[in-house]
């Protein structure tokens, strides 16, 4: 076999790299893994010389990244993730059915509690705790195993799969809604929106036909919940899922001003979603595997209320 292999560095001068990495000095990662600043600087020389690239620029006392370092970082932060991974699997091999779930808590209320039943039929013994926040969680940290989160689509360090959209609904009590005859007249009243998409509000005012849109006041409200209470109140003009708009505009609680259907045309990319994220090292584990075929087969066109009844 002709050519010639690459050499592997030490494995204990990749772990000093990644620790100068996230902790940005020299003596950082040194009082993290317990070491002298020397001892530090000795791996990188040493995984510097291995590799024939520079990964740091020495600054006076600061030392800075080189393109080089921030490349080979996403494969080191990768591998240690698979390494901790495994550790964590073979340690814990008593709970081989738990799975670890971190779900935004509108999908978790609106879809998923009346559906986790369905997935426990499908594998017995399951042994399912779930948390519920409305950001990404650190996989490792946390010991999460999968995460159902809303946004769109913008996770570019995980396996990302869209699980269904959440169209909004432009939608205000019934006496702002007075106030309101044209796409314009929102721009002159208070918008409420999701703090997880700030430019949310002028992605919809251009598609409704805005050329430079200026808004004059705007709220965000850090979950969906609280932001339809404000929308109910008459505190300002919110952006409400389809599931509750509908419900709410049948009751007389809020009115769509501007028709339910006129966010329908925009763009798939920009409407809002609930994506499955998942570390890929983590689909190897039977279960896991087992819950993301299920959730990204099963049909959420309907809230979890109907599968209560």
């Amino acid at each position: 076999m002709s050519g010639q292999h690459n050499r592997l560095p030490p494995l204990n001068a990749l772990r000093t790299f990644w620790a100068v990495m996230r902790q940005g000095s020299f003596r950082s990662a040194a009082d993290e893994l317990l070491v002298s600043p020397q001892a530090v600087s000795q791996q990188i020389k040493l995984l510097e010389d291995i590799l024939n690239v520079t990964l740091f620029e020495r600054k006076a006392r600061a030392i800075e990244p080189t393109e080089h370092a921030i490349v080979l970082s996403h494969f080191i932060s990768a591998g240690f993730d698979e390494f901790s991974e495994g550790v964590r699997r073979v340690t814990n091999s008593t709970h081989r059915n738990r799975i670890n779930i971190n779900v935004s808590p509108y999908f978790a209320t609106r879809y998923l509690m009346g559906r986790l039943e369905k997935f426990r039929q499908l594998v017995p013994g399951a042994d399912i705790r779930m948390t519920t926040m409305v950001n990404v969680r650190d996989f490792a940290a946390s010991e999460v195993d999968v995460s159902i989160q809303w946004g769109f689509g913008s996770w570019k360090d995980y396996d990302c799969t869209l699980v269904t959209h959440d169209p909004k609904i432009i939608c205000c009590s019934p006496q702002l809604a007075k106030s309101i005859q044209s796409a314009e007249d929102l721009t002159r009243l208070t918008l409420l929106h999701p703090i997880m998409a700030r430019d949310f509000w002028y992605k919809i005012l251009c598609h409704l036909g805005l050329a430079t849109p200026e808004t004059a006041s705007e709220i965000e409200f850090q979950d969906a919940a609280t932001m339809r209470r404000a929308a109910i109140s008459g505190m300002g003009v919110g952006l409400i899922s389809e599931l509750d708009a509908m419900a709410d505009i049948k009751n007389g609680s809020l009115v769509a001003p501007l028709g339910v259907d006129i966010l329908k045309t925009m763009d798939p990319k920009a409407i809002p979603g609930f994506y499955l994220l998942v570390p890929r090292s983590h689909k190897r584990h039977k279960i896991i595997s087992a819950f993301c075929d299920w959730i990204t087969e099963e049909d959420w066109s309907t809230s979890a209320d109907d599968h209560l009844l």
